[in-house]
């Protein structure tokens, strides 16, 4: 073989090797698209807060990794689950038609079976390494979201109070996994999330509003009336989420910084709210989105950080 001959191979076989490396880079930028990234990072916040509550003293940090493991492939088995289903919804939608179901890069049969592993996997390490209670909790979650609230998206706007619910428990999740039990603090993480959940979703609704009736989802309070509906009940639960943010004080799992940290954002939540309530735009509604995806993580991160000082107290 000549020198230009065997330079020309060595050439086509990096091009290949470049070609098949691409090829499997884009495959797992699918995949992890499909797993909805941005949900699995609020999840693991979430689910870490409950954990680090229900522990004693001493943290199992070790567990908490394990919880993580087993709660994330559960939610992400869920959000595929949930693509399978919505494939012809979310191709009416610009915001989801790009999605790696919808634009064909990867099979439905593909994704059910990915869904599936996950799912068994994430079941198996809750079941051997946590608990029963964690396993059930967490299973019940998935079939809620993928059985119940996913089919009822295009039927009724009750979907939106019943996705919450499954919104609702990675604390509950994670508290069950630190090995607490069904008491007033984790109903008290449960009830924050709910009903933080609403005005957040009723912002992302008005925002998208046209793409939800163009995909036939039946998510949110009705837009027909100007979204005066979906003001008033994202300013209802808004009014809701004053009180319920406090709860974890009366559930003695946290003290006064928490107390005025959640009274201060509660109450800047509700102001943004009424503020797209009265002024239903665009621009109110991203800016009750930004508020709501800014307080969550601080309340979090606040209360388990006066908790665990409380708890180094004594």
């Amino acid at each position: 073989m000549s020198v230009a001959s065997s330079g020309q191979a060595r050439v086509v076989r990096q091009e290949r090797v470049s070609v098949e490396s691409s090829s499997i880079i884009s495959r797992v930028t699918d995949y992890a698209d499909m797993c909805r990234p941005r949900i699995a990072v609020m999840t693991m916040v979430a689910t870490s807060a409950g954990f680090v509550l229900a522990s004693p003293i001493v943290i199992n940090w070790s567990g908490l990794i394990v919880a993580l493991v087993g709660v994330l492939q559960l939610v992400a088995a869920s959000s595929i689950f949930n693509q399978v289903l919505e494939t012809e919804s979310d191709s009416r939608m610009a915001r989801t038609a790009n999605r790696p179901l919808v634009s064909g890069r990867v099979w439905r049969t593909e994704a059910m079976a990915i869904a599936a592993v996950m799912t068994c996997s994430g079941t198996g390490v809750l079941w051997f390494f946590c608990n029963p209670a964690t396993t059930v909790a967490g299973l019940l979650t998935l079939l809620v979201y993928v059985c119940v609230y996913t089919p009822l998206k295009t039927r009724s706007s009750l979907c939106t109070t019943i996705g919450a619910v499954p919104g609702a428990m990675p604390p509950v999740l994670g508290w069950l996994a630190a090995g607490g039990t069904m008491n007033s603090g984790a109903w008290a993480l449960f009830a924050l999330l709910f009903t933080w959940q609403f005005p957040h979703f009723l912002a992302i609704g008005w925002i998208y509003r046209d793409d939800y009736q163009r995909a036939g989802l039946r998510m949110l309070p009705a837009f027909t009336d100007g979204g005066r509906r979906a003001g008033f009940v994202a300013t209802v639960y808004a009014l809701a989420f004053v009180p319920v943010s406090l709860l974890p004080v009366y559930a003695g799992m946290t003290g006064q910084y928490y107390f005025a940290t959640a009274a201060l954002l509660s109450g800047l939540y509700l102001v943004a709210t009424m503020r797209f309530a009265i002024d239903r735009t665009e621009e109110r509604a991203r800016g009750l989105l930004l508020v709501s995806v800014f307080i969550l993580p601080i309340l979090l991160a606040v209360m388990v950080g006066e908790f665990l000082h409380l708890t180094a107290l004594g």
